[in-house]
């Protein structure tokens, strides 16, 4: 993996002269029923939900990411990492107890409360990059959180979930590539210093190397147009499978909606689409599942970016001639 050094100064996320004015990310990472926020914006003027049995508040929002971002600046001093590109959704409001027989339209700002049940969100290291078929690939950690996950009517101490996850964000698209390895799906912890430890062991415990050889090997093996409609076919097919014949096999999590928007990308894509021959790499093929993902909720985003790596790997397998695939068949 290339290391490129941009900045020779270890970055202070919390000083706000030396923190990296750029975003993650100019462009969504994740699209569907989500608005765009600022850490500064969750810590000022979002509330924090408490436990109902003693009023002790979660694990903020702003509390997980900024926890990331210390465990990542810890772990990378010398490198120069951007500022969170964050995804809020579900938003809860409220009112204070002064403004509750005022109609809606009548209230002021300050009369307002708000926060989002729902957040991703993802920290971009653009020093560490690495490069397949011309495109930059930078090494990204990133988050979800959803409230809903939780047992607020509980007190503190009860379990609180988290999804946390490292892996490569490709710059021409903002496509986030995740394997297995780099993803916690359920992580649970009872305080601020145990989802720091979990994070920092995620982040240390991750193969870059490794994941980038599988990545570019993608681009060794290639469907053709037969192929392809095969595929899209089947994978349309799978959900309307008997019960014990789906069990055998391993699904690809995209809906219908999200397939048809990686047919239509096949043909019209600038990065991604077949060749002339209506061939299709791996590499692209899994970068037009990952596109498609950008429309998942919050919640199923990360599971199904890493599903979309381990289905094409699959496939590999099969063109390799290793295994034997109904998608295929």
């Amino acid at each position: 993996m290339e290391t490129v050094l941009l900045n020779n100064t270890a970055t202070n996320l919390f000083d706000e002269t030396l923190i990296q004015e750029v975003e993650s990310t100019v462009r969504p990472f994740i699209q569907a029923n989500t608005t765009e926020s600022s850490l500064e914006e969750i810590k000022s003027s979002h509330v924090i939900p408490v436990f109902i049995k003693d009023n002790e508040p979660v694990i903020s929002h702003g509390d997980f990411i900024e926890s990331a971002i210390e465990v990542v600046s810890d772990i990378y001093p010398s490198e120069t990492i951007l500022r969170p590109s964050i995804r809020l959704s579900h938003p809860v409001k409220g009112r204070i107890p002064e403004a509750k027989d005022k109609p809606a339209k009548d209230l002021l700002e300050h009369e307002k409360t708000l926060y989002f049940e729902r957040m991703a969100f993802i920290v971009e290291i653009p020093s560490i990059t690495d490069e397949i078929d011309y495109q930059k690939l930078s090494l990204t950690i990133g988050g979800v959180k959803s409230y809903h996950l939780d047992n607020l009517y509980s007190k503190k101490g009860a379990d609180e979930h988290f999804k946390v996850f490292i892996g490569f964000k490709n710059s021409v698209c903002t496509n986030l590539c995740v394997a297995t390895d780099g993803y916690l799906n359920d992580l649970k912890v009872k305080n601020i210093g145990q989802l720091k430890a979990s994070i920092r062991t995620l982040i240390e415990g991750y193969n870059a190397n490794y994941h980038l050889h599988s990545l570019r090997r993608l681009n060794e093996y290639s469907l053709t147009e037969n192929q392809f409609a095969h595929l899209i076919g089947r994978c349309r097919m799978f959900s309307h499978l008997p019960g014990d014949y789906k069990e055998e096999i391993h699904p690809l999590l995209l809906s219908d909606t999200q397939l048809s928007t990686v047919v239509k990308d096949y043909y019209r894509d600038k990065s991604f689409c077949k060749d002339d021959n209506g061939n299709i790499n791996l590499w692209r093929l899994y970068n037009l599942f990952t596109g498609a993902n950008k429309s998942s909720y919050i919640d199923t985003f990360v599971d199904r970016s890493v599903n979309s790596f381990h289905f094409v790997e699959e496939l590999k397998m099969v063109l390799d001639q290793k295994t034997t695939s109904w998608y295929l068949n």
